[in-house]
């Protein structure tokens, strides 16, 4: 009968063996019925789970995160001295609660954001009835540059479209809370991330939290990097909050543990336990230590997280210039060509250069190319 149940049991004897795992707690913990008689900490090795189950961490309902997999736990002692555990798979329920509080989020800035929208209506309508037809098309003008300019900055900086996706939408939402998210000068992460979904996972985490703690500073500020050393993937999330004292440094990525009140859906404390979980899972770690602007800084490495054709290319080339013999432009050296994420083309030639619009055949100099080389170097991209 236990084998049919919906909830994990684990029986535990005196001396923290395992002597019973039903179906559901083999499928939860990633365990095997050969494991029954073996020492509950060689089955599952050190961690929050194990503390847990043995007893270590005590109280009702502990969140517990075991691979991918949300569990919430109970344990019982029983009268020879043993215990038994049950477990429940909460994944489902905290995604849908974190999309909850998402959609709750994108709600309030989309309110915030059609005052903001009536606002510049009722501005732009006054310049032009007092005639002012130059302020009012200098004012459109920076109000659509300003989220043009956001959005090109990211796409130039992070070129999987996914994490560029994401961080456009979170500077939306910064904005109509008050806070400035900038894109540090070392970012620059190619598109060569294996699974971008986990990247998303960590970045999203690490912003939403950095927002939370900057909001309620005078001068709001959050900073995101993201960039590339080798096949590892650094992302590092600054802000202006009031940081994480030295002893909680560690007590932060515990699951269950958080400073926040706990949502009515259910309870806190799981991001960034899944942050740490998930550099962990590719041998790498997450960290946070005090800011320069004052408040905290994670700081995740994901070792592995690019794909082999990375570690051959420079930081900034662009695809396809070693085998054309261009220059190719430094990380600090700006690109000759900025496209944001909806702009398509070809590239404008510089003042320097002739048009392919003018009449009559182009010459090339000595030093350039000819249109046949140009061509070939082409279809080598």
């Amino acid at each position: 009968m236990l084998h049919g149940i919906r909830e994990g049991v684990v029986a535990l004897d005196a001396r923290g063996r395992v002597r019973l795992v039903n179906d559901e707690a083999q499928r939860l913990l990633g365990i095997g019925p050969e494991d029954t008689g073996r020492p509950l900490d060689d089955v599952l090795g050190p961690g929050r789970t194990t503390d847990v189950l043995a007893g270590r961490v005590t109280g009702q309902d502990l969140l517990a995160v075991s691979g991918n997999r949300v569990l919430v736990a109970n344990r019982m002692p029983t009268d020879d001295g043993g215990a038994v555990a049950t477990l429940r798979d909460r994944t489902e329920l905290e995604r849908l609660g974190r999309e909850l509080d998402g959609t709750r989020g994108l709600i309030d800035a989309l309110r915030a954001q059609d005052h903001e929208h009536a606002n510049r209506m009722h501005t732009l309508l006054g310049l032009l009835e007092l005639g002012l037809h130059e302020e009012a098309v200098e004012f459109v003008t920076e109000v659509v540059g300003v989220h043009r300019a956001t959005a090109e900055q990211v796409a130039e900086r992070v070129h999987d479209p996914l994490l560029a996706a994401l961080l456009v939408g979170k500077a939306t939402v910064a904005a109509e809370r008050g806070v400035s998210l900038r894109i540090s000068e070392d970012t620059l992460l190619p598109d060569r991330v294996i699974d971008p979904r986990g990247l998303v996972t960590v970045l999203g985490n690490l912003v939403d939290n950095a927002l939370d703690a900057a909001t309620a500073t005078a001068d709001p500020q959050v900073e995101v990097a993201l960039r590339a050393e080798g096949r590892t993937a650094v992302v590092r999330v600054g802000d202006s909050g009031p940081g994480v004292p030295a002893e909680q440094r560690e007590l932060i990525f515990t699951e269950g543990w958080s400073t926040k009140k706990a949502p009515s859906h259910g309870q806190r404390g799981i991001g960034l336990a899944l942050v740490r979980r998930l550099a962990e899972r590719q041998g790498g770690s997450a960290g946070v230590r005090a800011g320069a602007n004052g408040g905290a800084e994670f700081t995740v490495l994901l070792p592995e997280a690019l794909s082999e054709e990375l570690a051959a290319e420079r930081p900034g080339a662009l695809p396809g210039a070693a085998a054309s013999g261009e220059a190719v432009p430094g990380p600090s050296e700006p690109s000759p060509l900025v496209r944001g994420p909806s702009q398509q083309g070809p590239v404008v030639p510089s003042p320097s250069q002739p048009s392919p619009s003018q009449p009559g055949p182009s010459v090339p100099s000595p030093s350039e190319p000819g249109p046949s080389a140009r061509a070939e170097a082409g279809e080598t991209r």
